[in-house]
């Protein structure tokens, strides 16, 4: 489970170079980022995609293949080899860190040979109502990995062990198309857009046939033995029978003999949706914020016509605290990807300091918001786009520090006022020093707020506001910060 004030970061982003060094950076940086205050990695899919060392990792082709084997043009992957990888988790434990590992269950792409079977078509928007009669396709559904020879599993995928694929080899113009195979239904107890959403991309693993469910409970314990991983980041579980992760967890816990951590990516901006699908699972597993991230995203663009008293209520961080990862930006999200939503450079300070410095959630800090990141990619309009995204380090350093050694005990809340907030933590037995942090979206600001410290001295870690602040006989304060930032105010 996550450490006490733990804080996890996302180890990459979608532009990551692909020149395979990213674990090797992993192994230089570890230590250093667990004195910062970093106690957990989330890394991102270390297993062979369908485009070879250009994968990102999400067009998963095999799991097996961490860098091992010449399969899709190349043995390594985009972030280096097995070796590497394995010894990044080594050193990364060796400096006190959690590893997550990213793993893709939803599907498979890059089939070895294509099958002929018969599927009905349905429109990406509507799952429910077919688009057409039955028919013969040709699908690229089966994997036989060549390469590997059947060395950590002799399982090999064919189109009996998928429920729907979006490419018919017969007919490749057919874009927008969802095959629905034979015998088949799409999952139950998933998301409901489009009717059912259980399809996504690829090959759409089939979660109700028996077989499929021990191939990956038994790829979950070979990576377990294989990597000494302290947990998983579950993707696209919106799209995946909900039933089947309980069942999934308490093998890969059994198997480990302790507890795991893991986190599902169910990307979702209705707020109900996710608590729901939290409390459906038993509380299993943790879920990203993804409401309290579009908030942000909103409170950038907005500027000072956003209520900033909206950030304290009704996000997944305040309703299941003990279940909830909180984000301000991810490799979704970032610019020229699926997700694109954004938060500002000016507002990501106000935004880190809330997930970091408060009660609820366990916090999540993004690779390019940390160390900055340059790259192009072609947007929708067909044009090529320069992106620059600023390091905010010299900030999230700060409010490490803080988090690490002030964000404890009781939270007292002062969201009272749309354009300036603040809270206070009131320190514990171990930490007893106070905190207050206070942030503007318009114009200079402050708050009156009480820190249960009486003639006390108070300075701005983020040395917004250079002069100290005193408390009065009843430990209570006004403290500034200036327009459209923050200031983190520590008891000296």
């Amino acid at each position: 489970m996550a450490a006490t004030n733990g804080v996890m970061m996302q180890y990459f982003h979608w532009y990551n170079p692909a020149d395979g060094t990213l674990w090797d950076e992993v192994s230089r940086n570890a230590s250093e980022l667990a004195q910062a205050g970093i106690t957990a990695f989330w890394l991102p899919p270390a297993y062979k995609g369908c485009n070879g060392a250009s994968d990102v990792g999400y067009a998963v082709y095999d799991m097996y293949d961490l860098g091992e084997f010449e399969q899709k043009g190349s043995v390594r992957t985009k972030y280096g080899s097995k070796a590497q990888y394995l010894a990044a988790i080594q050193s990364a434990q060796a400096a006190g860190l959690q590893i997550y590992a990213d793993t893709v269950l939803n599907h498979r792409m890059g089939g070895d040979v294509a099958e002929p079977c018969r599927a009905t078509p349905f429109l990406q928007n509507d799952r429910i109502n077919a688009a057409g009669e039955a028919r013969e396709i040709s699908a690229y559904t089966q994997f036989n990995f060549p390469a590997r020879q059947g060395k950590y599993s002799t399982f090999q995928w064919n189109h009996t062990h998928f429920d729907a694929v979006d490419y018919d080899a017969n007919n490749p113009n057919s874009h927008d198309t969802i095959y629905l195979l034979e015998g088949k239904q799409f999952d139950d107890e998933v998301a409901l857009d489009a009717g059912n959403y259980a399809y996504l991309m690829g090959c759409d693993l089939d979660f109700q046939n028996p077989a499929v469910q021990d191939e990956v409970i038994n790829w979950g314990k070979w990576t377990l033995d294989t990597t000494g991983i302290d947990g998983f980041r579950l993707d696209a579980i919106k799209h995946i029978a909900a039933w089947f992760f309980p069942t999934w967890i308490d093998a890969m816990e059994r198997h480990a003999g302790k507890d795991l951590f893991v986190v599902g990516e169910y990307w979702t901006p209705d707020l109900q949706e996710l608590v729901d699908y939290i409390d459906r699972l038993g509380g299993r597993i943790a879920a990203f914020d993804v409401p309290l991230h579009y908030q942000f995203h909103i409170a950038s663009r907005q500027g000072a016509d956003y209520n900033l008293c909206q950030l304290g209520f009704n996000n997944v961080e305040q309703r299941r605290p003990d279940h909830v990862v909180t984000f301000v930006d991810n490799h979704d999200s970032q610019p020229m990807q699926a997700l694109e939503s954004p938060v500002e450079a000016w507002f990501k300070p106000l935004a880190y300091a809330f997930i970091l410095l408060r009660q609820q959630g366990y916090p999540c800090i993004f690779y390019p918001d940390y160390y900055g990141a340059s790259y192009s990619d072609t947007g929708k309009d067909g044009q090529t786009h320069e992106i620059t995204l600023a390091s905010h380090r010299f900030l999230i350093d700060r409010f490490l520090h803080a988090r690490q050694h002030y964000a404890y005990g009781q939270q007292c809340d002062y969201f009272d006022f749309p354009n300036c907030i603040g809270w206070t933590r009131l320190g514990d037995t171990e930490h007893p020093k106070a905190m207050a942090v206070v942030m503007s979206n318009g114009l200079a600001g402050y708050k009156r707020m009480y820190v249960g410290q009486a003639k006390a001295r108070f300075n701005d870690l983020t040395a917004h506001c250079p002069e100290p602040i005193h408390t009065n006989a009843d430990g209570w304060a006004s403290f500034p910060c200036p327009a459209g930032s923050v200031s983190v105010w520590l008891q000296h």
